[in-house]
């Protein structure tokens, strides 16, 4: 029994060096690759988890004269505050169904785009749709925003061209039963020919003799896409599904604030505008703290619970 603990414990040791030895061959040999990582590293220690430490204003009734080990220590009645809000109903609703909408309709909109661009045959027609698809990317958030308010204003674009088949005038940014729709539309206009890069980057790698050994079995264009194509890129459709998944509970702030207004709050209140309203607005620092933790603790579980029914389902899941 001795011995052959010996024996592990002599492997064990063996195989520690062996991996310290690889370890360093590989930074020697990969030296400059290294190098260019540290940036990046250096880019996320010091942004993202060096302040993760104020993430301890959540228990805290945080003063910003005293600092966050000066502050008083008040446990959970930030998170008590904000479950017994008036206000909580609303941003949970408001923010589960624009991220519901955009998971229907906004995250497979880049998928069809990347399908459908891959069956054009004329390279310069294809080129010309993906760059009228791209460029709304490029576009600033504010300038996007200004569009709608333009297009979409009572004497705007839209309601000229309904006016012109009898359609009465309709107030699209104060009407909050549209707010979503606006929301989530605006936002696959934006972002679905940049959204289709990725996709048609794993189209491009595909081993092109499955397409030829599908053509001599007689197989058509449909039956290549539906038993080829879409199985080859579902390993990287299910990694952004899971990570979309994972960020079912945030909505982006900007966006929000720059399109509500007091007719839609009932609507467009979602928690991150919740939380820059009274963190910023109403420097409420420890409060806004808490919502924002309470938050990413249910987006962490969300990413969790669907990596595992992934893993489950497909057999592919992040980790």
């Amino acid at each position: 029994m001795a011995t052959a603990q010996r024996v592990r414990s002599s492997v064990a040791a063996q195989s520690q060096l062996n991996f310290r030895q690889r370890l360093v061959k590989d930074f020697v040999r990969n030296r400059y690759i290294y190098l260019m990582l540290v940036p990046v590293v250096a880019y996320y220690v010091v942004f993202h988890y060096g302040p993760m430490y104020g993430a301890l204003m959540a228990f805290q009734d945080f003063n910003v004269t005293k600092g966050i080990w000066g502050s008083p220590w008040i446990g959970f009645e930030n998170f008590t505050t904000f479950f017994n809000s008036v206000y909580f109903t609303r941003l949970i609703r408001n923010t589960l169904a624009i991220n519901i909408i955009e998971l229907f309709f906004a995250f497979p909109a880049p998928i069809i785009l990347a399908l459908l661009l891959n069956e054009i045959t004329s390279p310069a027609f294809k080129r010309t749709v993906q760059t009228i698809t791209y460029l709304p990317h490029f576009v600033s958030l504010v300038v996007v925003i200004g569009m709608m308010v333009d297009f979409l204003a009572r004497d705007g674009l839209v309601n000229n061209l309904i006016g012109a088949v009898g359609v009465a005038p309709i107030p699209f940014l104060q009407r909050a039963d549209w707010y979503w729709w606006l929301f989530v539309g605006s936002g696959i206009w934006q972002g679905i020919g940049w959204g289709s890069i990725v996709y048609l980057a794993a189209i491009t790698n595909i081993d092109p003799t499955l397409y030829e050994a599908a053509t001599v079995d007689g197989a058509n264009r449909w039956h290549q896409l539906r038993h080829i194509t879409i199985p080859s890129i579902m390993p990287t459709i299910i990694i952004f599904l899971i990570l979309r998944i994972g960020s079912m509970m945030s909505v982006g702030y900007e966006k929000t604030i720059l399109m509500y207004n007091s007719m839609t709050y009932e609507t467009a209140d979602v928690i991150n505008s919740y939380v820059y309203r009274k963190g910023v607005l109403n420097a409420d620092y420890g409060f806004s703290a808490a919502v924002g933790l309470f938050n990413s603790v249910i987006n962490f579980g969300l990413l969790l619970i669907a990596n595992r029914l992934s893993k489950r389902v497909s057999e592919m899941g992040l980790f």
